[in-house]
């Protein structure tokens, strides 16, 4: 095998992005981006009957918002049908397998006797030992010679060794008598083709082990490092579906989750390093292999994604954290922010991502910079302002027109402020929250008059006293 590290995606494009194919996609990029190896894309269309740009798009979209980037371009396995045809005459040609004749009406016939008399339904061809000189001139699929007797072990870093008997396995079809290569073969072509080392899916897949590994080994080539990861279950222990809510990528970026704190999560979902539950890309890269990975399906938790995603916006880039909420604004379908909107948001960031663990609550957090003059107070900001003392607002702008616009200063002047009224600064807090920002619940008062500026924040103060 090539020394150099080379894991793939291959999802069907048949619908979104799944977010148990994300997870897929996450554990071969962190396993190759990890050890310096190559991270490919292959987009397995080969079923022109359910495969559409649509979905195609859509997977593309899911990991470009996820991060997950790849090496080369997007792989499309239909464009391979020619090599792919061409392996399966290779095989026919040195006796690896066969033309079968039988009709599909022949081979339903065969099974229902099967059943009927209680044995293996598996199809076993008549064609397989048959004489050149017997065939006929008719249209035939080509077969692989499945082995007899005995059994295939898969050596899986996840699952253990698999043992699958040779007894459960047929001649199975590779190349259909339209000509057209079934999706057994052109996996194992393009893996080899594309020198796949690590082959990292669902554990839905490994009976599919069994079956490539025929192909595999009848060309002589090297088989890749099997890791069939178990698949993601619902909180209720089933397997995860609508019934659980979101299942697509881009649904949780409509949702307003970020990519970081995403990745964390489903990093997690099934794997771990110690007791460690928030780490950077960097760490999960370094830190990422499989042997961390669980054999037991992995439940799907909503609360613990969100607390994930609060602590990476804590900790994001302002600028970054404004250019992926911008980037939500477009995917949930709702209005852009204006440049002044953008900065005023980037300069707040610092007292709002500490508190927020989904951009539509940052954003409700931050409509003190984003609303425009005048504000229209929510019913708690009005009781709140109707609750202040006669006065007050207004007595209080003199004390702001020349102070030092510091926190420290402003702390200082308005706890005197209140203090000369014989009262406590709380007692003030909630009519300025009202005033500075038309709700309640707001970052602190401090911080949104630093944020706003002087000429701002009494402008508001006005604009609230009548």
């Amino acid at each position: 095998m090539s020394e150099t590290i080379i894991t793939r995606f291959a999802p069907s494009p048949t619908g979104f992005l799944h977010i148990g194919g994300a997870r897929t996609a996450l554990f071969n990029w962190l396993y190759a981006r990890g050890r310096g190896g190559k991270f490919l894309l292959r987009i397995e269309d080969t079923d022109k009957a359910r495969s559409t740009p649509e979905a195609t798009a859509a997977i593309l979209q899911g990991m470009a918002w996820l991060g997950l980037d790849h090496d080369g371009e997007v792989i499309s396995q239909s464009a391979g049908a020619a090599r792919h045809a061409e392996v399966a005459q290779a095989l026919l040609t040195s006796g690896k397998a066969f033309k079968c004749f039988s009709t599909q009406d022949e081979i339903v016939l065969a099974r229902e006797a099967a059943k009927a008399e209680g044995r293996s339904t598996l199809f076993r061809s008549p064609w397989r030992d048959a004489e050149p000189a017997t065939q006929p001139d008719a249209p035939f699929a080509i077969r692989i010679r499945a082995p007899q007797g005995g059994m295939t072990v898969i050596r899986d870093q996840v699952q253990g060794d698999v043992k699958i008997g040779h007894d459960q396995l047929d001649d199975m079809i590779i190349l259909r008598s339209d000509g057209s290569p079934v999706y057994m073969l052109a996996v194992v072509v393009d893996d080899h083709d594309m020198g796949v080392t690590h082959v990292i899916r669902g554990d839905d897949h490994v009976n599919n082990a069994a079956r490539q590994m025929m192909i595999y080994d009848a060309m002589g080539w090297d088989v890749p490092v099997w890791a069939h990861i178990p698949l993601i279950h619902g909180p209720d222990g089933k397997k995860l579906s609508k019934r659980h809510g979101a299942l697509g990528a881009q649904e949780y970026q409509a949702m307003g989750y970020p990519a970081a704190g995403m990745r964390n999560y489903l990093a997690r979902l099934g794997w771990s390093h110690g007791d460690d539950e928030f780490f950077s890309d960097g760490q999960a890269k370094a830190w990422f292999d499989l042997g961390g990975i669980g054999k037991s399906p992995a439940r799907f938790d909503l609360k613990k994604l969100g607390n994930l995603c609060g602590q990476h916006m804590a900790v994001a880039d302002d600028a970054a954290l404004r250019q992926e909420l911008e980037a939500y604004l477009v995917a949930a379908g709702e209005p852009a922010l204006t440049k002044q909107q953008g900065d005023a948001l980037e300069r707040a960031m610092y007292c709002l991502k500490d508190r927020a663990k989904t951009f539509p609550e940052l954003i409700e957090k931050a409509q003190f910079v984003l609303a425009s003059r005048p504000l229209q107070p929510d019913d708690k900001a009005v009781k709140a302002l109707a609750n202040v003392d006669d006065g007050m607002l207004n007595e209080l702008t003199p004390h702001l027109q020349n102070v030092n616009w510091s926190r420290d200063d402003l702390e200082e002047t308005l706890n005197a402020f209140v203090g000369a009224r014989g009262s406590k600064f709380g007692k003030l807090a909630g009519p300025l929250r009202a005033a500075l920002a038309g709700r309640t619940i707001t970052p602190s008062v401090f911080d949104m008059m630093l944020v706003l500026g002087r000429d701002e924040t009494l402008t508001r103060l006005k604009d609230a006293a009548g």
